[in-house]
Formats: C-alpha cells, structure tokens, sequence
C-alpha cells in the first residue's frame, strides 16, 4: 500500500536544540535531517543558551539544501506534507515561531511544502 503523503516533515524543538526530519512514511525510514546538534550547524550560530527563531531558520535552509542533494525537494511530485497546528500544539504555543521559521525556510529554498490544514483533516472536529 502507498501512501499518499509520503514524505513528512517531523520536528522536535526543546529550549536548546531544534531538529528536523523529513520521514519516508513507506519505508519508515528518515531521508533527511539537520539539528542545531551538529558541530558545523552550531558552530555557525550565536545560540548561547537557547535557540531561537534564526537558528530554525538556519535548521531549515540546510534541510532543504540536503533534500535537494537527495533529489526530494518536490516529494517525488506529491511535496512535503507538514501539519503546523499539530506541530504547534505538540511543541507549545511559544515555539510557534520556531516551526514556521522551518516551514518557510524550506519554502523559500525551493522545497515543495504541503500545509495540512484542519479542513483536510477529517478526523478533527471543526468548530
């Protein structure tokens, strides 16, 4: 079975680091990522002792610079497919910031974006 929504991009925001992923949801398995974690990312950066929005956008711009290199940046026709209010929900309402600092940077380096919203979600109640 194939999913329709491939690729899924995954982020994990604490008060020091930011990661992100894009996850082949077929195989399971991670196709790419960047994290304020690595030497050559945070070297660059002046974070001291939390990240902020910058470092994001930073995370973002190097994920979609190696999702070209993997030949992902259109999601195999289908894009990338993000849900931002879950992201926003999962990582608190203070790091909105930091999530939409990713999405577009990744936006603005060519990379295929999909913004889930709640109306394409059925499984969401609307109000």
């Amino acid at each position: 079975m194939t999913v329709l929504k491939r690729y899924v991009l995954r982020l994990f925001v604490s008060l020091k680091y930011i990661t992100a992923n894009v996850v082949d949801r077929n195989n399971g398995r991670i196709v790419a990522t960047a994290s304020t974690v690595e030497h050559s990312i945070k070297n660059s950066l002046e974070c001291g002792r939390s990240c902020n929005a910058k470092a994001a956008t930073v995370v973002g711009e190097v994920l979609a610079m190696r999702l070209k290199v993997e030949g992902l940046e259109q999601g195999q026709g289908r894009g990338i497919h993000v849900d931002v209010n879950k992201e926003v929900e999962k990582k608190g309402f203070k790091n909105r910031t930091k999530v939409w600092a990713v999405v577009n940077a990744l936006k603005n380096h060519g990379v295929k974006v999909v913004l889930e919203d709640i109306e394409d979600n059925p499984s969401r109640p609307s109000f």
